[in-house]
């Protein structure tokens, strides 16, 4: 059986993240592992106009910070370690999971195939191809499609409501 002793999560603190973050505690919580939850700052990107090189403005970590420590396991005998790094969010997830020697990451991912994850690049794949632990990767579920019968009476409520 593997030991975990460290999970990695990586957040970006969206619906997809949360949905890892609470799976990140349930495996920490059945493995008695101690939980480190990581942000990435991302930097801004230079802005190029007409040949004049605009430097971006330098990124307000404290906010960022803040709305990290508020991630905390409803259990609270989960042991939890908060990091916030600056940089580019594939490399600084590898580089903090090598650091730490963690034994888990546990990500949300967009889920995208196709011309989608050609054009936008995919952080969670490039984690798993180049992870030197295993890597779980979250698909945040879709809510559940309305039956066809429960479609049609949708719509004649509503039509009847615009009648009145």
């Amino acid at each position: 059986m593997l030991a975990i002793k460290t999970i990695l999560h990586p957040t970006d603190f969206s619906e997809r993240s949360d949905f890892a973050f609470r799976l990140a505690c349930a495996l920490a919580r059945d493995y008695g592992a101690r939980l480190m939850i990581l942000h990435v700052a991302e930097p801004p990107t230079a802005v190029a106009a007409e040949g004049v090189l605009m430097l971006p403005p330098t990124i307000d970590l404290e906010p960022l910070r803040e709305r990290l420590q508020q991630l905390r396991p409803e259990d609270p005998k989960i042991l939890v370690e908060h990091c916030l790094v600056q940089g580019g969010a594939a490399e600084e997830i590898l580089q903090v999971a090598q650091e730490r020697k963690c034994d888990l990451i546990v990500m949300g991912t967009h889920g995208r195939t196709g011309l989608g994850r050609l054009l936008m690049g995919s952080v969670a794949e490039e984690i798993v191809r180049k992870a030197s632990c295993p890597v779980l990767t979250v698909k945040t579920p879709q809510p559940p499609m309305p039956s066809s019968d429960e479609s049609i009476a949708a719509g004649v409520a509503k039509d009847a409501g615009a009648t009145k």
